[in-house]
C-alpha cells in the first residue's frame, strides 16, 4: 500500500509538471474552461432576473443546484480523465502498454493522467457558485448538513465515475463510443442543471433510473432546500446518493472486469 501511494504521488507530480509546463498557457486554458461553463450559468442568472423563479426555484437555488454539478465534475476529472478519453487509448493500441506493466490496470489509468484544466475550470466555478449562493438559500450549515453535503459530493463523483467506467468498458466492444457518451452523459448533464420536476416524465425517468444525474445534484439539493416539488418523489431518494454511487461503481467495475476478457489489441 505504501509503495502504491508513493507511486501515485510520483504519477501526480509528473502529470502536474506536464500540464503546467507553460504557466501562462495553463492559466489561460483553465480560465477558458471556467468562462465557457460560466456562459451557461449566466444564461440562467439573466433569465431568472426577469422571471424570478423557475417552478418555484429562485436564482440562488438554481445556482446552488448547478454548483453540485461543477464541484463533483471538478473532482471527478482529476481521477477519471483516463476513462473519459479511454476510446483513444484503445484505438491507438496504448492500452497494451498498461497490460504489460506490473501494476493494476485501474491504478495506472486513474493516476496516469488528469485533466487539470477541466478540474480547475469546473471545480473553480462550482466553488464560486457555492460561495455566492450557499448563504442565501436558507440552509442551516450544521454538522449534519455539512456531513450530508460531503457524502453527497463523494456519491456524485462515484456515480459519474461509474458512467465513465461503463463507457470505457464499452470501448472493448465498440472501439468508438463518443456519440453514445455525448448523448447519455453530456446531453443528460445539461438537463441536470435544471430542476428535475420541470421535465417530461420520460426525461425524469432517464435522469433518475438510466443516467442518474438526479442523485448527483437534484436530490442532494432537495435535502438541503426542501422545495415543494420534492413531494412527487419518494423521500428515500434524498438519502440514496452515496449508496447509488457505491452500487453503480461496483457494477461498473464488474462490467469492466468482464469486458477485459474480450479485449483484442487494435495494433499500432
Amino acid at each position: 500500500m505504501k509503495d502504491s501511494l508513493l507511486l501515485a504521488g510520483e504519477y501526480t507530480k509528473i502529470i502536474m509538471r506536464s500540464w503546467f509546463q507553460y504557466k501562462v498557457d495553463a492559466v489561460l486554458r483553465s480560465l477558458a474552461v471556467f468562462l465557457r461553463e460560466a456562459c451557461a450559468i449566466m444564461a440562467i442568472y439573466f433569465t431568472l432576473l426577469k422571471f424570478d423563479t423557475l417552478h418555484g426555484w429562485d436564482m440562488y437555488e438554481m445556482l446552488f443546484l448547478n454548483s453540485l454539478l461543477y464541484v463533483t465534475y471538478g473532482i471527478l476529472i482529476i481521477f477519471f480523465t483516463g476513462f473519459r478519453d479511454f476510446g483513444r487509448t484503445v484505438r491507438t493500441g496504448n492500452f497494451d502498454r498498461y497490460i504489460l506493466r506490473p501494476r493494476g490496470l485501474l491504478f495506472q489509468i486513474i493516476f496516469s493522467n488528469a485533466d487539470w484544466f477541466a478540474a480547475i475550470g469546473h471545480g473553480g466555478l462550482g466553488i464560486a457558485l457555492f460561495i455566492f449562493c450557499a448563504g442565501k438559500v436558507g440552509i442551516v450549515w450544521n454538522a449534519g448538513n455539512i456531513v450530508y453535503y460531503i457524502l453527497s459530493i463523494v456519491g456524485g463523483v462515484l456515480i459519474q465515475g461509474a458512467i465513465f467506467l461503463i463507457f470505457a468498458s464499452l470501448n472493448f466492444y465498440l472501439l468508438e463510443t463518443g456519440a453514445l457518451k455525448g448523448l447519455l452523459y453530456w446531453d443528460m448533464r445539461k438537463f441536470a442543471g435544471y430542476p428535475l420536476s420541470i421535465f417530461h416524465e420520460a426525461v425524469q425517468i432517464g435522469l433518475i433510473y438510466v443516467v442518474p444525474f438526479a442523485f448527483v445534484n437534484y436530490f442532494p439539493a432537495q435535502f438541503l432546500l426542501r422545495k415543494a416539488d420534492m413531494e412527487q418523489y419518494p423521500e428515500i431518494y434524498l438519502y440514496l446518493t452515496l449508496p447509488v454511487g457505491i452500487v453503480m461503481y461496483l457494477l461498473a467495475y464488474w462490467f469492466w472486469r468482464v469486458s477485459l476478457r474480450v479485449y483484442k489489441s487494435s495494433g499500432n
